[in-house]
């Protein structure tokens, strides 16, 4: 059994990102502000817990038109649009004071 990993398959770490995108009701990328090499992919899996919480929100008669979620490194905002998002994204320095 070979317990050592092979580091020449390494995916190097991509840099945060910093900007805005827009999805529809199903997560489908509208517009964005970030650089197009990011992974429409990864913007996807961003949206859908907002999207999601959106949803339920709304099916539960609530009015919920934003939402705010801060990670250690990476703050990302949120605003219901007609069942879609706009979605705003933050790099978060480790001295810098919370927004």
């Amino acid at each position: 059994m070979k317990w050592i990993r092979n580091t020449n398959t390494a995916t190097p770490l991509r840099p945060l990102p910093a900007g805005s995108f827009t999805v529809d009701r199903n997560g489908h990328l509208l517009a964005s502000t970030l650089p197009s090499e990011f992974p429409v992919s990864l913007l996807r899996e961003i949206a859908q817990p907002f999207l999601t919480t959106f949803r339920e929100a709304r099916e539960a008669g609530l009015e919920l038109t934003d939402l705010m979620a801060c990670y250690r490194g990476l703050k990302i905002t949120a605003r219901e649009l007609r069942g879609g998002a706009l979605i705003f994204v933050f790099p978060q320095t480790p001295f810098a004071t919370p927004t």
